[in-house]
């Protein structure tokens, strides 16, 4: 019997989207709505849950991209998985239609309720050149390229004699002094630093790493004054921090900046590596949704976590993530409402399994409420920085930590938080074998372009490599 004969047998859950949100409150609820006779189905493109914050880790080559992702067909055993595309939701009559990955047919999957739990995806601007020579850190699939791409570019510089090539292969820039953005350029230095120390060719005073943020400074989940402890220490190991400077130009990898504060030209050089972290939006999939949304396209949601409208909650229809403006009843978030992290997702897809479990025995909801417990970063080997708050017998402010110690909470709480066991046992044996043996810094090269040796073995001239990320 074929799926789409299958779509009305029972009474469904749909679940849209198997990140943070989606794979918990699956998690959660699939062995009790399975056992009531009903069936939780999650459609999503990807066949696994990323882990988020160990993008910079994969990038930097410290965790493995297979550690930093959990599958739903292995975790989700009691759900219906739809590796597919949600092109667009009718609440009013309860149908999603979805398309299968590749060129897999289009259909109506019907629904009794459903979780729009979609996310956020990278937020880029029209800048002249941009797409076509930078990349995110938002995929695994990007930060396993970016690996790859920066070791990749130190061995082409190794065995070049012009300088201006060389220099231009030896430049990383990042555009984003976020969290993402700052752990992405600090695990990248560090792994590139070690790379160039087993090159006789090199030294590490060849490597240029620019890190590009238009506010007036970075990470502003920490205070100002640890995130400027932040900037002394990246400008401690050499990278080049710009505040208040923008991108206005990539075209052909020549890297055109602008002051923010006066709009004057604020500098120019050549890069083969422009990694992009400034900022996320929601999924734009809720666009084809009959759900209400606010000004940055989210979709809007009480702080039970049901989608709410002008008219109240809609009936049998929740939200929460990235892609969900939840209020945040603390008074922290900006605007009102929880900022987009994992530490909000994940608490707000426990309270939203409890009530969903509660609507249906009809009793009172909950709403959600999170105290920030501060964040933690890594910034490279034995390097990070941690601003811990909202625990007993802290001063009110928190405690801030900064170098090892930091480091130590940054792999000890996200090797805590990743979930299921076999990834964090995954996760801490690659530290474990690290430590020992030190990062491994050699890149696969045909990632991008695996059919070349076939396609020269069969008699065939290789289609043109692609030179960029």
């Amino acid at each position: 019997m074929s799926f789409t004969q299958l779509a009305k047998d029972r009474p469904r859950l749909l679940i849209v989207g198997g990140g943070y949100v989606g794979f918990t409150v699956a998690q959660e609820l699939q062995k009790r709505i399975k056992d009531s006779g009903g069936v939780v189905t999650v459609v999503d493109p990807n066949p696994y849950m990323m882990y988020l914050p160990f993008l910079p880790e994969v990038a930097g080559g410290n965790v493995s991209a297979r550690s930093a992702v959990v599958p739903h067909r292995q975790h989700l055993k009691d759900s219906e998985i739809v590796t597919g595309h949600v092109l667009g939701v009718d609440h009013a009559s309860r149908t999603a239609t979805v398309k299968g990955i590749d060129e897999g047919e289009t259909f109506e999957l019907a629904y009794d309720e459903i979780v729009i739990a979609g996310g956020s995806v990278t937020r880029a601007f029209p800048i002249e050149g941009l797409a076509e020579n930078g990349i995110g850190l938002k995929t695994i699939e990007e930060a396993v390229a970016v690996r790859n791409w920066v070791l990749e570019r130190i061995e082409v510089a190794s065995l070049t004699s012009d300088e201006a090539k060389k220099r231009r292969a030896l430049t990383f820039v990042v555009v984003g002094g976020g969290y993402a953005g700052t752990e992405t350029i600090a695990e990248i230095e560090d792994m590139a630093r070690s790379a160039v120390e087993r090159n006789e060719r090199l030294q590490v005073s060849d490597l240029r790493f620019v890190l590009i943020e238009a506010m007036g400074r970075i990470m502003p989940e920490v205070s100002e004054e640890r995130a400027e402890k932040v900037v002394e220490h990246l400008r401690g190991r050499g990278i080049e921090v710009l505040l208040n400077t923008s991108l206005d130009s990539a075209v052909d990898k020549h890297l055109k900046l602008i002051n923010m504060q006066d709009k004057s030209p604020a500098g120019e050089f050549d890069t083969d590596t422009l990694i992009w972290t400034a900022g996320v939006q929601a999924n734009p999939l809720v666009k084809n949704t009959d759900f209400p949304l606010d000004q940055r396209g989210r979709v809007r949601t009480g702080a039970d976590l049901r989608i709410t409208g002008d008219d109240g909650p809609l009936e049998g229809a929740w939200a929460a993530g990235d892609v969900a403006a939840v209020p945040d009843l603390t008074g922290g978030g900006v605007g009102g409402f929880c900022v987009p992290n994992a530490q909000h997702a994940v608490r707000q897809a426990h309270q939203m399994a409890k009530n969903i479990l509660a609507a249906r025995a009809g009793k009172p909801l909950e709403d959600y409420y999170h105290e920030n417990l501060g964040a933690v970063a890594g910034l490279g080997l034995y390097k990070g920085v941690a601003s811990i708050k909202g625990l007993p017998g802290l001063p009110a402010k928190g405690l801030e930590f900064s170098g090892p110690a930091a480091w130590a909470m940054h792999r000890l709480y996200h090797g805590y938080a990743i979930p299921t066991l076999d990834r964090k046992a995954r996760v801490f044996t690659e530290w474990a074998l690290n430590f020992v043996f030190g990062r491994d810094t050699t890149s696969l090269r045909h990632t991008r372009d695996p059919r070349t040796r076939f396609q020269t073995a069969a008699g065939k001239a290789p289609e043109p490599r692609k030179v960029g990320l």
